[in-house]
Parts: C-alpha cells; sequence; structure tokens
C-alpha cells in the first residue's frame, strides 16, 4: 500500500496546485491514502475551512498543520469541526480539536496520523518525544500503519525523532523548513523518514513568500509585511511510502518534486 505525504501547501497558488494535479499524481503512484500538511494553505499563514475544503475535495484524505494553525480566526471552529484536520498533539490539554486521528482507508485497512509539533527554535510546547510516545501507544491497537507529521525547525530534533519512533511507527516525515531534504531512508527498523518533504507552493520565492521582501528584510534588518505571490511557477514536493501491512512498517520511501 502507497501513501503520499504532501509538503507545506503556501496559498493559493499551492492550493490550486493540488487542485489540478493531485489526482494524476495518485493515479501515477498508485497511492491509497494522501496525507497533505496545509498550516499555510490560507494566504500563507493558517488554514480556513474554505481552503480546507478545497484541499479535501481535490483528494486529501487527512491535513496536518503546524506552529501557523492558529493564526486565521476560524481556526478553532474548523478544528472542532473537521476530524480530517489535525493541529499538533503536544499543545497544552485543553487545545481545541485533536492532534492523532484513526482514518479508514479500504477492506478493514486503517491508517493513524499524529501531529507533533518541535521545541528547538520554535514557541514552547509541550514535550513532542513523550507525547510521541503517548500517542503511539494509544493509536497503535487499532492502526495498522502509523504516520508521523513533526513539524519542526531543527534537523537535529527531527532525525531524533526518527530514530525514537523507529520500528514503532511506518514513518516520521519532517515539515516547516519548506526546503526538501535529500536523505530519504528507511531507518534500521524499518520507519521511513526525511527531515523535510518541502513545499507546495510559488517556486521563484523564499519559502513561499515573495523573494524581494525577504531580501528587503535581511538587507534593512527591518520586518516586513510577508506575502506570498499570487502567479508564477510552482513546485509541488513530498514523498511517496511504500508500506507493508504485514509488518505495519516502511519498504521505501521515494521523494517527490514536480515543477508546473
Amino acid at each position: 500500500m502507497n501513501i503520499l505525504f504532501v509538503g507545506d501547501v503556501v496559498g493559493r497558488i499551492g492550493r490550486n496546485a493540488i487542485a489540478e494535479n493531485l489526482a494524476t499524481i495518485t493515479n501515477q503512484y498508485d497511492i491509497a491514502f494522501t496525507i497533505i500538511n496545509a498550516e499555510n494553505a490560507a494566504g500563507g499563514f493558517g488554514l480556513t475551512p474554505d481552503t480546507a475544503a478545497q484541499l479535501l475535495e481535490a483528494g486529501a484524505d487527512c491535513l496536518t498543520s503546524g506552529n501557523h494553525i492558529w493564526t486565521q480566526k476560524d481556526a478553532e471552529q474548523l478544528l472542532a469541526s473537521e476530524e480530517r484536520v489535525l493541529r499538533p498533539a503536544n499543545y497544552p490539554p485543553g487545545a481545541p480539536g485533536q492532534g492523532s486521528a484513526i482514518y479508514p482507508v479500504s477492506k478493514g485497512i486503517k491508517v493513524g496520523v499524529i501531529n507533533l509539533l518541535g521545541r528547538v527554535f520554535m514557541e514552547p510546547v509541550d514535550c513532542p518525544f513523550r507525547c510521541a510516545e503517548s500517542e503511539v501507544q494509544h493509536i497503535s491497537q487499532s492502526s495498522d500503519l502509523i504516520v508521523v507529521d513533526f513539524h519542526a525547525e531543527a534537523t537535529s530534533e527531527k532525525q531524533a525523532m526518527g530514530h525514537f519512533l523507529d520500528g514503532r511507527v511506518t514513518a516520521v516525515i519532517g515539515t516547516h523548513t519548506h526546503v526538501q531534504t535529500a536523505d530519504e531512508k528507511i531507518l534500521p527498523g524499518g520507519t521511513a523518514y526525511i527531515t523535510d518533504c518541502g513545499m507546495t507552493g510559488p517556486d521563484d520565492t523564499v519559502i513561499g513568500i515573495d523573494k524581494h521582501i525577504i531580501i528587503e528584510k535581511f538587507i534593512s534588518g527591518r520586518p516586513q509585511r510577508f506575502e506570498v505571490p499570487k502567479s508564477g511557477p510552482c513546485v509541488i514536493s513530498g514523498v511517496v511510502i511504500k508500506c507493508s501491512l504485514h509488518t505495519g512498517l516502511a519498504k521505501s520511501i521515494e521523494r517527490v518534486q514536480i515543477t508546473y
């Protein structure tokens, strides 16, 4: 069984790319289940009911998120009403929504998805490692496969999470930095891993934001209003994970990066 994980969707360009191309990619790679990180889908920051609906209607089975999930005013309503949208599980108790879920695929097969947020160079949250331990124990009894989206800044923290969960989950996929890394591998225990699966959005930018604005910020040292370009070339980035339903682990992981 093949799972597609699509990296951080940024803005309208990213959403439209998914809407126009996801079905083709799904057919090409014989995908049975699709996970999309969508925390930047609404204008580059956050997720709204409408932007979530566009991605779900395009074929996403689950939308994960990260530190920007709370940016839009409708975020809490969305998380409370749509079980296919996850927020990081390691926010303190009482946060709206859920950080993990189990989704039926076909023929009784179930995929568990866990969303976690890193702490290094990020805003303070509960320990992602202790949370991962608890979440895996909770959903492993009812899941054939488990995919973890670890939304984190530091490569060391992401690698540590991969090794921490090796052999206990199908895949640990890094998100957040928007730059696809070339370290995809199957860890010794059978878990698929990549430090960052990349970004889906405007390609001629700095991690999805107008490059001129970012350059000015670095040169001037002054804050700038970030904007996502409304046109231009687009990249779709992600990974395809070939999974064993017998072991619940990964057979292979392949990087996908397509420019339109």
